[in-house]
């Protein structure tokens, strides 16, 4: 029997109920937001991650999906979104397009790394981005956005971690005086770290290894080193997010995983689903578009990794139910009931039947399973007597009802406005 690729999953009802769940609560949310959706490709050329991501990243130089292609050019399953998102808004020009300022998309992402607790080689994430704002609003309101979706969902113990990268203006100094620092801990980093502290000292900061992490805590940290426009922006972003109650916590030794950030950058933290516990982050890249071959555009969003987050989903009641099942005897019922259960589900109702030729008694018990909510019961006989039997299957209070093989649908089941209805015994 051929095996599912090892860090994939099959995601399969009932499961599949929480995904929606997530996804349906988080496109209510941010479209209540004014954000749009857009469907981007999953493969993309992989010049477009070594821009975009950096090139030291850990994603780059070890996680992604890369391959050469038929027509010799290397492309790769996406990482992550931001990317493909400002590749389409280059690439169509959405510059002056008032519903481009604000875009989400849902959808799968891949990274090769070893499956773990939480963590699978092909993820999904909710992605959202705000294009177009510099100010400081525009990321309270991205955090904002993103905390909402968060207590929608019912999450507990989570944790807002804030801090700033600077621009590239302040940055360089930054910069400089931690490549000093790193100088004399040389000795103490990891093989990638010492590497990494001459070419992009940073993400030494984002660093898993313990011992990388000690040493870190006695490392400068950027805000120190801000611009009195960078320190101005990310006070007025915290002042906004006092303003609407949002808890958040500073955090100096943020950087995240990607080259692209600038200023403001956030991460989500939640207990209980292991050592990677971040269920969604972001920030701001204003230099993103223009290293992509755009103009100059600033820009700030957020990932939230639904993998993660479903660890920590209450549980959902699922309530969704067929509201009516037709057992249908012989051909004659069959041919009426088809009719009639396309009527109805036009209507919004969820009508289920059996579509082998079987006993009553097989059709009851299919309904049953399905957790029907009422049986309509039509045979021969029954329809020589112009009634059939309606079968209440919480109460198992059955009655006759009347019917007309000529009528478009049964005047008592044209009667339901919509499948939350229920009929009285």
């Amino acid at each position: 029997m051929i095996q599912r690729v090892r860090g994939f999953r099959d995601i399969l009802p009932p499961d599949i109920n929480r995904w929606q769940y997530v996804e349906n609560t988080a496109r209510n949310i941010l479209e209540n937001y004014g954000f749009r959706e857009v469907r981007l490709p999953i493969l993309e050329r992989t010049e477009l991650f070594l821009r975009s991501i950096g090139e030291t990243t850990d994603i780059v130089e070890k996680e992604m999906y890369s391959f050469i292609d038929k027509d010799k050019s290397p492309v790769t399953l996406r990482p992550e979104a931001t990317a493909g998102v400002v590749r389409a808004f280059i690439q169509h020009g959405l510059y002056n397009q008032i519903w481009a300022k604000k875009l989400y998309t849902i959808g799968p992402m891949f990274r090769r790394e070893r499956p773990q607790r939480g963590r699978y080689r092909q993820f999904w994430q909710i992605n959202a981005e705000i294009i177009g704002y510099g100010g400081p609003l525009a990321d309270a309101e991205i955090i904002s956005a993103l905390d909402m979706i968060l207590k929608a969902l019912k999450i507990k113990g989570y944790e807002i971690q804030l801090n700033s990268l600077g621009c590239k203006g302040c940055r360089p100094y930054f910069k400089e005086a931690l490549m000093d620092y790193l100088s004399n801990k040389v000795e103490g980093l990891c093989p990638d770290c010492r590497r990494r502290q001459k070419l992009n000292p940073l993400r030494v900061f984002d660093c898993k290894v313990e011992g990388c992490r000690k040493i870190i805590l006695d490392a400068p940290r950027i805000i120190d080193y801000l611009c009195p426009d960078c320190q101005r922006h990310f006070i007025e972003v915290q002042d906004y997010l006092r303003q609407m109650g949002i808890e958040f916590k500073m955090n100096p030794y943020l950087v995240r995983g990607l080259d692209y950030y600038t200023r403001t950058t956030f991460e989500v933290i939640a207990p209980g689903i292991g050592a990677q516990n971040a269920i969604a982050g972001g920030g701001r890249y204003d230099e993103l578009i223009k290293e992509l071959g755009g103009r100059p555009t600033p820009a700030i969003g957020f990932a939230i990794g639904i993998d993660r987050l479903l660890s920590l989903l209450p549980d959902i009641e699922e309530n969704r139910r067929p509201l009516l099942f037709l057992a249908l005897l012989d051909d004659e019922g069959v041919k009426i009931g088809l009719n009639w259960a396309r009527k109805l589900r036009q209507k919004g109702i969820w009508v289920e039947m059996g579509y082998n030729r079987s006993s009553l008694k097989s059709q009851m018990n299919k309904a049953n399973k399905l957790n029907a909510r009422f049986v309509l019961i039509i045979g021969e006989e029954e329809r020589k007597k112009g009634r059939a039997i309606l079968r209440n299957m919480d109460t198992k209070v059955q009655v006759d009802v009347p019917i007309s093989p000529d009528e478009g649908i049964p005047s008592f089941l044209s009667q339901i406005k919509n499948k939350e209805e229920t009929w009285s015994s």
